[in-house]
Order: structure tokens, then C-alpha cells, then sequence
């Protein structure tokens, strides 16, 4: 006879890894891991840099479900990373949802983080960590990117909870640290002036690099009118960017990035 067991229901966990190094002059695949709902992908690429796509196997998390992703790139190469999908946070019962995420990079080498955005559901709770170790001559670029709940589908976000911590070093020196706090009544909170003023998609823009002065007003024309803005400031230039809507949201991002990116074009995964 089968009999209920008592007990916690079961949780999703998944870890993911990927290293690239430098070979005849092209960025290619070095340490590879995967483990649990961490699957990566590595697109085929017909110039010297290299795309890994994360995807979460178990369609989304909640409380108790942890993802864990480490990302190197080595010396001279140039790594970007991006997700299969916009990583969906449900309604918690039983304590926040983590994403850990800790990235190296070397000398001479490029990583960009580029996430699809995070959907936060109506009592959902996520606590977000990530942590980024830069060599002196490395390049990063980063974003996250926010939605609470869809608004084409009639979703809001009433309460929940929120906390997003980043840390980024160059040669163990702290560069950039910055922490998200959102819990409670979230709705009232960001129907606040001085928070998001009613919006509901919101995202920050990060890069580290030489050229931070000369992207800087590139950037800002990129924006346009859209309720953001960008500075830097000590070898980093950093962008806030809000929306009424995740559509609204990617039509200021997209540009923003290209720019940050020289030119070139979004992740596939970003049009689909």
C-alpha cells in the first residue's frame, strides 16, 4: 500500500559551470558542468568569441529552489552569457527562492552578462547574489533586469519579497556594490516617487572597463527620453532604467546595450 509521506515537498536545485579559454587565437569551451535544472547551451559561433545560454530545466522557482552558476573567462578571451528564458520567481510558501551566481575574469578578457529578465509573481521571494572578480585589464558588462509580474497578462505584484546583492572586484578591490531590498507591501512601495513611481519593470546596466567616458553619452542618447539615466565614475559606468511594462523596458535597454557592446547585436535568444 502506498502511504502519504510528510515532509517537505521537494526542491529544485541545479548548478552550472563553464570556463573558456583561448585557443589559435579564438575564445573556446575549456571546463564544462552541469548539474540537477542547470543545463547550458553553447551556440555554435562563426567568430572568436563564445555564448553560453542557461536554462532553468524545472520552468521556474520558489521557495526552497536554488540555482548556483559560475562563469569564467579567461585570459584574452570573450564570453557572453544570456538565459534561455525570463527566469519566472512563483509564490513562496516556504522561504525565498536563491540565484548565486559568481563570475571570473582574466586579463585582456571580455565577459557580458546578459540575463533575460527576472518575472517576479504576486508572494514570491528571491534572494539574488552576484559576485564578480575582474583582473586589472578585464572588461565586464552586465544587466538585470526586473518585472513585476506581466502586466499584458493582468498580473500585479501586491506583496513579496525582493533582495538583490551585487559585488564586483578588480584585482580584490571592491569597484561596485550595490543592494536591492523590496519586502511587504511591495505595491505601495513602488508606487512611490522616489522608488519607481508607479512602474513596474525596472533594470540596471553596468559596465567596467577603460572606455566608461566615452560610452557614457552614447548611452545616455541611447536612453532617449525613457525614465533612466547613466553616470560614471572610477572605471565603471552604471544605468537605472524604468518602465510601465517589460516591452517598454527592452525597446530602452536594447539600444543602451548595443551601444555597450559596440555594435553588435543581442543574443538570439533575446528575439525569439
Amino acid at each position: 500500500m502506498i502511504r502519504d509521506l510528510p515532509g517537505r515537498a521537494q526542491r529544485t536545485y541545479g548548478r552550472g559551470e563553464v570556463k573558456a579559454k583561448l585557443s589559435a587565437g579564438k575564445t573556446r569551451l575549456d571546463e564544462f558542468y552541469q548539474e540537477g535544472a542547470a543545463k547550458i547551451r553553447i551556440p555554435e559561433s562563426f567568430d572568436g568569441s563564445m555564448e553560453a545560454v542557461l536554462i532553468n530545466t524545472s520552468g521556474g522557482l520558489t521557495g526552497g529552489d536554488r540555482l548556483q552558476w559560475a562563469m569564467t573567462a579567461e585570459p584574452g578571451t570573450a564570453l557572453t552569457v544570456t538565459t534561455q528564458a525570463c527566469e519566472k520567481i512563483y509564490k513562496s510558501d516556504s522561504g525565498p527562492a536563491t540565484i548565486d551566481s559568481e563570475l571570473r575574469v582574466g586579463e585582456g578578457a571580455r565577459l557580458d552578462w546578459l540575463p533575460q529578465e527576472t518575472i517576479l509573481f504576486d508572494d514570491a521571494s528571491l534572494n539574488r547574489r552576484l559576485d564578480v572578480d575582474l583582473a586589472e585589464t578585464a572588461e565586464f558588462l552586465a544587466i538585470e533586469a526586473v518585472l513585476l509580474g506581466r502586466k499584458a497578462m493582468g498580473e500585479a505584484v501586491q506583496r513579496g519579497q525582493f533582495r538583490d546583492r551585487w559585488r564586483v572586484r578588480r584585482q580584490g578591490t571592491l569597484l561596485h556594490a550595490e543592494d536591492v531590498r523590496m519586502t511587504g507591501d511591495i505595491e505601495n512601495l513602488v508606487s512611490q516617487t522616489a522608488v519607481l513611481g508607479g512602474d513596474v519593470a525596472f533594470a540596471t546596466l553596468l559596465y567596467c572597463g577603460p572606455r566608461t567616458e566615452i560610452l557614457m553619452p552614447k548611452v545616455r542618447e541611447a536612453l532617449g527620453v525613457s525614465a533612466g539615466g547613466a553616470s560614471e565614475w572610477n572605471g565603471k559606468l552604471v544605468a537605472r532604467v524604468v518602465a510601465p511594462d517589460g516591452y517598454q523596458l527592452r525597446k530602452s535597454l536594447i539600444p543602451a546595450l548595443r551601444v555597450l557592446r559596440d555594435g553588435e547585436n543581442l543574443p538570439k535568444v533575446w528575439h525569439l
